[in-house]
């Protein structure tokens, strides 16, 4: 178990620029991060897996910098998640080396990138047919290191993934015989409330495979929003989790978190007021993501409770009716977005706080890391 003032100086980890010393003085639109809250969500998270005997695997596609990935480490976490080849590669530059790709490498160009990445750093893949492991085992026989590979399981995201822990058998089978990669373990991104029916899928499909005499090192699930639910854990080994580091209005309409626990907001302006109803402020679809993610708006002003009702390219409109006391022209607001990871991705830069005092900007290293 990790002690809470175990917890490293945050600040340490950041190369930060020179920015002015209070949030009130900060040129908007611009993202702020609170590492008093930062600190506070990513010690909550560690002990939860730690008492749940889960390893912890971020998910850095939420904040893309290097300094949080190797904090997160630091403070107990076993090693981080990446969602695409270029934050594995800028990851792995900076020295971190257990990476989980989740997502499907297919195609020369990757396949070629994935070569030159693992030469130097063990990567850890997925696959979710025979011809993405086709692929896999040729770059790891063409550099004389196997791939560890894991099988993506859908069990009811919808997204990508074998169909049944028959078809997940099947397929570790494949990966078991094929020179070049070795079978590790399941991995699915379970649908949100759908933990149970997940951890079925993946307690029946790891029995399958350890009968066919297929040892399953890992079990891997993810996600924020039911990351404090026990149901279907029995069979997981390690967790992924993103969002949890900052939190966002989508955490905060089902009651998962406070507004006290959103460690990130936009920083913007007022710029015009020219109904009693609306007020028009400086972030739009370029600093906020257009993402609802369940949410009615998207996002909500921290102090007023006016909730963002539209938003054009450069604008944002906030419904200013019901509010006891509405945001100003000229006014600084803070809006909590309803989904934090991409809005970090359109920022190069975001500000680093602590509380009202801003200790510098710092760099977004894999904004734009996509492909």
């Amino acid at each position: 178990m990790i002690d809470i003032v175990a917890i490293p100086n945050l600040e340490s980890y950041f190369e930060l620029e020179h920015a002015p010393e209070t949030v009130e003085r900060l040129e908007t639109p611009v993202p702020v991060i609170d590492l008093d809250v930062v600190e506070k969500n990513l010690w909550k998270w560690q002990k939860r897996c730690d008492s749940a005997g889960m390893a912890n695997r971020p998910h850095v596609k939420t904040h893309k910098q290097i300094a949080f990935a190797k904090a997160q480490m630091d403070i107990g976490a076993q090693g981080i998640t990446v969602q695409k080849l270029g934050e594995a590669e800028i990851m792995a530059k900076a020295g971190i080396c257990d990476i989980l790709l989740t997502y499907n490498v297919v195609g020369r160009l990757k396949l070629e990138r994935l070569a030159r990445l693992v030469k130097n750093t063990p990567i850890q893949t997925v696959a979710d047919s025979k011809s993405v492991v086709e692929g896999l085992a040729a770059t790891g026989s063409s550099i004389g290191r196997d791939l560890e590979v894991m099988v993506e399981c859908d069990t009811g995201g919808g997204r990508n993934g074998v169909q049944s822990p028959d078809a997940a058998i099947e397929l570790a089978k494949f990966i078991d015989s094929a020179p070049g990669v070795a079978y590790r373990g399941l991995m699915t991104f379970p649908a949100v409330g759908a933990r149970k029916q997940s951890g079925e899928f993946l307690a029946e499909a790891k029995h399958r495979a350890e009968k066919s005499g297929l040892p399953t090192v890992c079990v891997s699930t993810g996600g924020t929003p039911d990351m404090w639910i026990d149901d279907g854990l029995e069979s997981v080994t390690e967790y992924r989790a993103g969002t949890y580091i900052f939190n966002d209005r989508s955490q905060l309409q089902p009651e998962i978190c406070q507004a006290s626990d959103c460690a990130l907001y936009v920083l913007a302006t007022v710029v015009s007021r020219p109904t009693r109803d609306r007020a028009i402020i400086d972030a739009g679809s370029k600093s906020l993501t257009s993402d609802l993610m369940g949410c009615s708006g998207f996002g909500i002003d921290r102090n007023s409770g006016c909730v963002l009702s539209a938003l054009t390219e450069e604008h944002g409109i906030l419904d200013t009716r019901g509010s006891e006391r509405p945001p100003r022209f000229g006014e600084q607001v803070r809006v909590i977005p309803n989904h934090v990871c991409p809005v970090v991705n359109l920022f190069d830069k975001v500000a680093i706080s602590r509380g009202e005092v801003v200790r510098g900007f710092a760099k977004v290293d894999a904004r734009g890391a996509v492909q």
